[in-house]
């Protein structure tokens, strides 16, 4: 394991990196916005690596998302607005806050109920800082399915949910039977906006059934390029590629690796 002074170590050297006089000057010309998209990166990878079960590669993925909190932690400090021992200090005391029945007398005894606990806290949280509605705080640049699934998960804690799983699936059904009547007309917009409520019916359904919309959607892609590559695997070894073959030929073919599953 490693000792215990790394963080103060990742401290200085962010620091160092971002010095106008002697630093890197690509460290020193990055800002907040310049860095989000790096860190949402991060996270990704980090992802990407717990999948794939190699350890050494998620160490080396949490450091960089580590060194995404350390270098905005660094360019608040140099704005004078708040620094690392603070997000610290902040995270600590959220832990604490959010968890009574750890660090209090609350009684909580399953998972659930902590899910349930947690998110009325936040609600609480939201309401004492001014928010007027339920999707308050919900972040724009969120990919779209999590937003989606966000917002389904706030309505349906305040009691706006589909009674049962089937009224949600009869739901993506209406959906999906206004879109099919809009491919007729060719209207461009009115295609977007009814396939918009075909994926939002989707992520609806999705958090009905208490399943991860992503991961779903994730494993789904998956599952489609495992099969195409098998596709194209079988047609190489007959001298022949996707573009030199008929449509019908191919979706034949794609039954086949399907069920081959």
């Amino acid at each position: 394991m490693g000792d215990g002074n790394g963080v103060e170590r990742l401290l200085d050297i962010m620091a160092r990196l971002r010095d106008p006089e002697g630093g890197c000057p690509w460290d020193v010309e990055q800002s907040f916005e310049s860095i989000a998209p790096y860190t949402i990166e991060e996270a990704y990878e980090v992802e990407d690596a717990i999948r794939s079960g190699d350890f050494r590669q998620l160490r080396d993925e949490l450091g960089d998302l580590l060194l995404q909190v350390v270098f905005h932690s660094q360019m608040a400090r140099e704005a004078r607005r708040f620094d690392f021992s603070d997000v610290v200090t902040s995270i600590c005391d959220k832990l604490v806050r959010r968890h009574p029945h750890v660090f209090g007398d609350a009684q909580i005894d399953s998972a659930r109920a902590q899910t349930d606990a947690w998110e009325r806290q936040k609600a609480d949280e939201r309401a004492r800082e001014g928010a007027r509605s339920v999707l308050d705080g919900v972040p724009l640049g969120l990919p779209a399915l999590l937003r989606a699934r966000k917002l389904v998960s706030r309505a349906s804690r305040a009691g706006f949910a589909w009674p049962e799983a089937d009224d949600a699936v009869d739901k993506v059904a209406e959906e999906l039977a206004e879109l099919r009547d809009e491919i007729a007309t060719g209207d461009r917009a009115r295609l977007g906006e009814e396939l918009g409520d075909v994926l939002f019916a989707a992520a609806s359904l999705a958090q009905r059934l208490e399943l991860d919309a992503e991961s779903a959607l994730r494993g789904a892609a998956s599952r489609f390029e495992e099969r195409l590559r098998r596709v194209e695997s079988d047609l190489a070894r007959e001298g022949r590629t996707i573009a030199e073959t008929d449509a019908a030929e191919l979706q034949s073919r794609f039954r086949e690796a399907k069920r081959a599953d």
